[in-house]
């Protein structure tokens, strides 16, 4: 066990490092009423008066209330530097001047697929920590269960908060289950998930509070050991999934929403291969998604995840509550408790879920 979270530990210390670089960059806090409300993070231009000035004068006033107000974003920034940002208005970075951050944590982690999202469901949210130009990052993540311990390694980038791209590699370490399998001990089954998702419309964060943010996505997975999944029972090694997500952070109540339709033929994700003989079909499965933002850089919440069972092996749903820190604009660290529960016919697979992720 010490050895296992060590193993995790030291692909969370390796983020972490590369993120202290930038721990002493400002840190901002948003005024989101600053924010038009037909804006939908593609928009060049974010901040907009709410009507049309009616003479030159009012012109001047609007644009000094819009200066004072955009001043106070960057109060945390004035307090660690020591220096006045009032006095110097023209260097103030803006969504018209091209900075186009997201709100912090409102990139979401990454999924067990690699996929922007939380740790066990996929939201409609996009990699990175960019409304305009690329975005990206990359993860780390370990689930330490009783009998089986699954590791995930990859990346994801995204462009104009529209379209995202991702790679995932998992990792399933059988331990002492393999040999009883008679597959040998520690036998590790291993897959490539290769992701796309589009944005369709909505914005999860700003705009009507009752449109999310909707987004379509495909997962292609190959499974590295095919003849072991064909002899688990598995009609194919590799599969493509199709989700259409919806996700809204209610930003009044700092509360996160997200539901997931997935199509999908996968067993335990397609770690032991798709479909069956007796299960070809794609079925259709549900991810849900709930979450409370305590302050600008901690939030916690619950996900889960329905799943199909092809191979008659007693698969079931899977839940997880979790809780994740920004200790920087860059560093996400996320801890849960998850339950898998049956997995190859061993019951009450519940353990730590352990991710670090580093976006820009």
């Amino acid at each position: 066990m010490t050895l296992r979270f060590l193993t995790a530990a030291s692909a969370i210390a390796l983020l972490s490092a590369a993120s202290s670089a930038n721990a002493a960059e400002a840190q901002i806090a948003y005024d989101t009423a600053l924010f038009h409300a037909d804006y939908d993070g593609v928009s060049g231009t974010a901040i907009a008066p709410a009507s049309t000035p009616s003479s030159a004068s009012d012109t001047a006033a609007q644009a000094g209330t819009a200066q004072r107000a955009i001043s106070t974003q960057f109060a945390d920034f004035e307090e660690e530097q020591g220096s006045s940002v009032a006095a110097e208005p023209t260097d103030i970075p803006s969504f018209r001047d091209g900075y186009s951050r997201k709100l912090l944590l409102t990139n979401g982690i990454a999924s067990l697929e690699g996929a922007s999202g939380g740790g066990i469901a996929t939201w409609a949210i996009l990699a990175g920590m960019q409304e305009r130009g690329f975005g990206g990052g990359l993860h780390a993540t370990a689930v330490l269960l009783p009998d089986f311990d699954w590791q995930s390694f990859g990346a994801g980038v995204s462009y104009a908060n529209r379209i995202e791209l991702s790679y995932a590699r998992q990792r399933f370490d059988t331990r002492d289950v393999g040999a009883a399998l008679g597959l040998g001990q520690g036998f590790t089954f291993d897959q490539d998930v290769f992701g796309a998702k589009l944005r369709l419309f909505g914005d999860a964060v700003y705009g009507d509070p009752l449109l999310p943010q909707v987004s379509l996505s495909v997962q292609h997975k190959r499974n590295r050991d095919g003849a072991v999944v064909r002899a688990v029972g598995a009609l194919h090694d590799s599969g493509t999934d199709i989700a259409l997500s919806a996700t809204k952070l209610l930003l009044a109540q700092s509360v996160l929403v997200g539901g997931t339709v997935r199509l999908t033929k996968a067993n335990q994700t397609g770690l032991l291969g798709f479909a069956s003989a007796s299960n070809p079909d794609y079925s259709v499965q549900f991810e849900g998604s709930l979450a409370y933002q305590l302050s600008r850089r901690a939030v916690v919440g619950a996900e889960v995840r329905t799943k199909p069972d092809n191979l008659g092996l007693g698969e079931d749903d899977w839940m997880d509550l979790f809780a994740a820190i920004a200790p920087t604009d860059f560093l996400t660290l996320t801890a849960a408790y998850a339950d898998l529960g049956s997995i190859a016919t061993f019951e009450d697979q519940r353990g730590a879920f352990l991710q670090a992720q580093l976006a820009f």
